[in-house]
């Protein structure tokens, strides 16, 4: 790991480039550390054996490099250790319901990261990726839950992709025909928003009573997620 900050505008790559819907791209990396922030699933795109997959993983950033378990990577990392990879993270706020079917679309957060991961094996990086991939999702968790031992950590694939190549897409706002022939047909248009939020913890049936939700679980209860 480094202490080295990255640039606060992401560079434009043959990658990044905003070929569609230039307006909905920033190249602000502030706005690239909000949309991770926000989240803590993300989908990893690589290739195995010659075949494309995408899977579902969870992460954890720094805001120099996403940690994401990768056991499908890793299989890749060794066959081809210099194949790149891409990582989305998408968060849908609402549909936008226009006066037109061609006029539809969705409120959106999304982030693309490109790179070649690396399989993290130093012991003190691997700990503090893992923390980070724990405390994404739940805040206050590492330290109240029991930490991996050397078995766990052995068995763990853990990968670093840097956050130097990648593209930040959002999009706000109500429909965009407002203000054309579609006005007059008297169609209601606007915006339906999507909000997420937590439920009350639900202990496990196995639990003993007498043992609470810790304070940083219970305080989550109800609350708006991402």
């Amino acid at each position: 790991m480094t202490d080295e900050q990255l640039p606060s505008v992401l560079p434009e790559t043959a990658r990044t480039r905003h070929r569609r819907l230039r307006e909905q791209g920033s190249r602000e990396r502030a706005l690239l550390d909000a949309v991770l922030e926000a989240g803590f699933v993300c989908h990893l795109g690589v290739v195995v054996d010659g075949v494309p997959m995408v899977v579902p993983t969870v992460y954890g950033s720094d805001g120099r490099n996403l940690y994401f378990h990768g056991s499908v990577a890793s299989r890749s990392l060794v066959a081809s250790p210099e194949a790149a990879v891409c990582v989305t993270v998408t968060h849908v706020d609402g549909l936008v319901l226009a006066r037109s079917v061609f006029e539809h679309g969705v409120n959106y957060r999304s982030a693309m990261i490109y790179g070649v991961p690396r399989l993290v094996t130093d012991p003190q990086e691997k700990l503090a990726g893992l923390r980070r991939l724990t405390e994404q999702a739940t805040p206050g968790q590492w330290d109240y839950a029991r930490r991996p031992n050397r078995k766990e950590l052995a068995a763990t694939a853990l990968l670093a992709l840097s956050l130097e190549e990648a593209s930040v897409k959002i999009r706000t706002g109500a429909p965009e025909d407002g203000d054309g022939p579609d006005a007059a047909l008297g169609i209601w248009a606007g915006v339906l928003p999507l909000n997420s939020s937590w439920g009350e913890p639900e202990a496990d049936p196995l639990l003993p009573d007498g043992i609470a939700p810790p304070a940083h679980i219970a305080v989550r209860g109800n609350t708006r997620a991402g």
